[in-house]
């Protein structure tokens, strides 16, 4: 069984996302080369950030979560909110202090602008549906973003970085059909225009994040084995395809297509 805390913080979401800063950061050099303390720090930093941000969602999730997914660690009753809220606190806190050792402007006004972003999202932005979607994606951009600002070279993730946002608006909205029957207090996407509607611009954005996945092979960044990129290709189609029918399914084939992604990255630059 899943200790509740790494329930709480999303486990596999941590190690998607950190597995997504390290590719970031070795697309940005060109090479699998690097200053290690300097990418432990920014592990550290990415970890807290992911666990606070996820802490923090749940404790404002508490009551829709007791019908849209009751198993969680707080509708279940296995953490208290107040726990929940102090862990997610003191991490993004963690967070943006631990930027500071990183001694460069940029990826420390990067790592505070994903607090104030992940916080409005919570407060505010979340209820206003794809708003909230689109606030998410641009935080996990923020994290090859952040990869890249590191080394030094913003500008050399910007296609990993977007292809990242556009995908992640179509499991957004995917996930948002999925809950629809539990969503309360939230204006959704599928809320709004319908579950086929919806489902028809969440496979938009796949779509759109395909046709971003060419760009490195057009302007020759990566070497021959990024092709395997191809694969993930596939299975965003799949999740495209399946958005409105069976967006379970469509969501989570989407996050797989996403770690085949930073794969065919990585092996772009070896």
């Amino acid at each position: 069984m899943v200790n509740k805390y790494f329930e709480l913080i999303r486990i596999e979401n941590e190690a998607i996302a950190l597995i997504g800063f390290i590719v970031s950061m070795f697309v940005a050099r060109g090479n699998v080369s690097a200053n290690w303390s300097t990418v432990i720090l920014g592990c550290a930093i990415v970890i807290f950030f992911i666990a606070g941000g996820n802490s923090l969602n749940d404790y404002v999730d508490r009551e829709v979560d007791k019908v849209a997914h009751p198993n969680r660690p707080l509708p279940s009753g296995r953490i208290s909110p107040r726990i929940a809220l102090g862990l997610g606190v003191t991490c993004l806190t963690l967070s943006c202090a631990l930027s500071v050792f990183q001694h460069n402007i940029s990826s420390m006004l990067i790592v505070v602008i994903a607090t104030v972003i992940i916080t409005l999202y919570e407060i505010f932005l979340k209820q206003r549906g794809f708003i909230g979607n689109v606030s998410i994606a641009i935080l996990t951009g923020m994290i090859f973003l952040l990869g890249g600002s590191i080394v030094g070279n913003i500008e050399g993730v910007l296609e990993v970085a977007g292809m990242a946002t556009v995908a992640t608006i179509g499991r957004e909205v995917t996930k948002d059909i999925e809950d629809v029957k539990g969503d309360k207090g939230r204006r959704t996407l599928p809320m709004l225009i319908g579950r086929e509607c919806a489902g028809r611009v969440a496979a938009l954005f796949y779509m759109i994040g395909i046709s971003l996945s060419v760009v490195p092979t057009v302007i020759g960044t990566l070497n021959s084995m990024y092709m395997f990129i191809l694969v993930a290709d596939a299975i965003f189609i799949y999740a495209a395809v399946t958005s409105a029918t069976d967006p379970h399914m469509s969501q989570k084939s989407a996050k797989i297509a996403m770690v085949v992604s930073l794969v065919a990255f990585l092996l772009g630059v070896v």
